[in-house]
């Protein structure tokens, strides 16, 4: 017989943060606002390295819209290594500017709204599950039931 291991997953994606412990989700969006994909990491993780593995799934050509928090050289390079454009503002610390299409970067409070959607979700707002593969396949059905009710 061989005995259960203790403990928990190695990266339960709970981290510290001002107001206790988080876990952010960070999700690619298709131009209707629907989720495409999505990650967790911890909440005091950089967004950063996340970006690269969402940024897989989109087509290479595409412009890609995220906010400050993923304005690093790395992404930039990135999407332009896949002949795309990436509407990222840049972060005040940056020394050089970058073009920044205003009428484009609106179109992100489509992501935003998603995230509103699963917020109204009780179970996902609060984060009951201590795992985390159970929050990512609740969150993942979440978002197959905003494809479903999609319009």
């Amino acid at each position: 017989m061989v005995p259960a291991k203790k403990g928990g997953p190695a990266d339960p994606c709970m981290g510290h943060s001002r107001g206790g412990l988080t876990t952010k989700i960070h999700a690619l969006g298709d131009a209707d606002g629907r989720p495409v994909r999505l990650e967790l990491t911890a909440g005091q993780a950089s967004g950063a390295p996340m970006a690269t593995k969402l940024l897989d799934a989109v087509a290479p050509g595409a412009t890609v819209i995220a906010d400050k928090a993923y304005d690093t050289d790395g992404i930039r390079s990135f999407v332009a290594s896949r002949k795309g454009w990436a509407n990222i503002p840049p972060r005040s610390i940056r020394k050089d500017a970058f073009a920044l299409s205003g009428w484009d970067y609106r179109q992100r409070n489509r992501v935003e709204r998603f995230f509103n959607r699963i917020k109204q979700m009780r179970g996902l707002s609060t984060r009951y599950d201590r795992r985390a593969d159970n929050f990512l396949a609740v969150l993942r059905l979440a978002a197959i039931r905003i494809w479903i009710n999609a319009k």
